[in-house]
């Protein structure tokens, strides 16, 4: 009891130093007891009617539907050249020249061996004619001398050479019958050896073999070709510049969507404010890998009136592989989102503890900012930014899709304030 009056005392005759130790202690007690205010909040959108797109994003090259490669076929030198980049050209116009003087000079050649052939196919005719004409003599000779034989006016040895001069005779008509065969087969060879160089002179001239457009020139006058173990390429001709095609690249976890006929957009570097529109007109079934990812070839199909589109522009496909309009959306990040571990119910938090994969669900915002409601529904077409909800949610009812830090930061105000916008489109 004395301490205790000797404290009330010391109390009595300190009475600041008592104030302000009391404020002290009060305020310890409050910053303690109290409850703190939370750093965070959530950002929540209203569901909404509008369109839900599936895409698959691929990149690509854009071709010419058809592009042919002309080449010659024989080797020279290049005398001339008609066409240049982007000349228009029609099916059998002249593109180039190869120095005719060596291949015309093998066809005036060949012409020359027809002619002896033809030469010698006469002079063998003609010793056929004879060998028959022989042989009739000699065979009239053998008939009288045999004649004479029988009646004993020749002698046996006679009537022998007779024989064996028709023997000759016969042999003779039959090499003078195989000299014809063979001056017919040789007039037959040198035709065929007149009809290559004919040939080869007419090669010498590049024609255009369909109508189109030159997109790539590779030889000028006075450039040595030879093509002694390929076709070199001299031109490329795109044949319809006004249909082009984009081969793209897609991925092997997302070609299973992909199907023959959907819709696709793209943009090209070249014009970054306009979208393009294409079909997919084949998927080919011949895979590619490079860095160990698989991809498959998809060929999509364009019209290019305006002839803006160019081959080997590089262009950002988006295949659309699904579409529904007008149906109840929320971000995609809806589905994503789960509240901080204390927001959440026991319940849920016994959930997730036990590895249990909770449903497709959503996070209501409720009268308490801090305790939103966990909602079941039920998930349609899932797109790239937004998601269709089928069933379990209304229009307008607000869903969180992320939180948002309360502490002052000097840089990130305004990002993150952008980033809550664009959830909320």
């Amino acid at each position: 009891m004395i301490r205790k009056f000797a404290g009330i005392g010391w109390i009595r005759r300190h009475p600041i130093w008592s104030a302000l130790i009391a404020a002290a202690a009060l305020f310890i007690i409050y910053k303690v007891a109290a409850p703190k205010k939370p750093t965070y909040e959530y950002v929540a959108v209203a569901a909404q009617r509008g369109d839900v797109v599936r895409i698959v994003s691929a990149s690509g090259k854009i071709r010419a539907l058809n592009t042919i490669k002309v080449g010659s076929e024989i080797s020279g030198q290049v005398s001339r050249v008609f066409v240049d980049y982007n000349s228009p050209v029609t099916a059998g116009q002249p593109l180039a020249e190869i120095d005719p003087t060596r291949v015309q000079a093998r066809v005036t050649q060949a012409e020359a061996q027809v002619q002896l052939s033809r030469a010698s196919l006469a002079q063998a005719e003609a010793g056929l004619a004879r060998a028959r004409t022989d042989i009739e003599i000699q065979g009239r000779e053998f008939a009288r001398r045999k004649e004479l034989s029988e009646r004993g006016f020749t002698s046996k040895t006679g009537l022998d050479q007779s024989a064996n001069a028709v023997a000759a005779a016969q042999s003779a008509v039959k090499t003078a019958a195989a000299g014809v065969v063979s001056a017919r087969a040789q007039i037959r060879q040198r035709e065929a050896e007149l009809q290559s160089a004919m040939l080869d002179l007419n090669r010498t001239r590049i024609l255009a073999p369909a109508s189109g457009t030159v997109i790539n020139k590779l030889v000028e006058p006075g450039a040595t070709v030879a093509a002694s173990f390929q076709t070199p390429n001299l031109f490329e001709i795109a044949s319809d510049m006004g249909v082009m095609q984009v081969e793209a690249s897609v991925d092997e976890a997302d070609i299973g969507e992909v199907r023959v006929g959907q819709p696709v957009r793209f943009t090209v570097d070249s014009y970054p404010d306009q979208t393009f529109r294409a079909t997919v007109r084949q998927i080919r079934t011949s895979a590619s890998e490079a860095q160990n990812v698989v991809s498959y070839l998809v060929i999509l199909q364009v019209q290019n009136p305006e002839g803006k589109l160019l081959p080997g522009m590089t262009a950002n496909v988006e295949i659309i592989t699904g579409a529904r309009p007008a149906v109840l959306r929320v971000p995609s990040a809806a589905l994503r989102f789960r509240p901080r571990e204390g927001d959440r119910p026991k319940k849920e938090e016994v959930r997730v503890k036990a590895g249990v994969k909770p449903p497709p669900s959503v996070w209501l915002a409720s009268a308490d900012p801090y305790k939103p409601q966990r909602r079941a529904v039920r998930v349609g077409l899932r797109g790239e930014d937004f998601v269709e909800i089928a069933a379990g949610l209304k229009p307008g009812e607000r869903v969180l899709v992320r939180s948002r830090s309360l502490e002052k930061k000097r840089t990130k105000e305004p990002e993150e304030d952008e980033e809550g916008q664009e959830a909320g489109k």
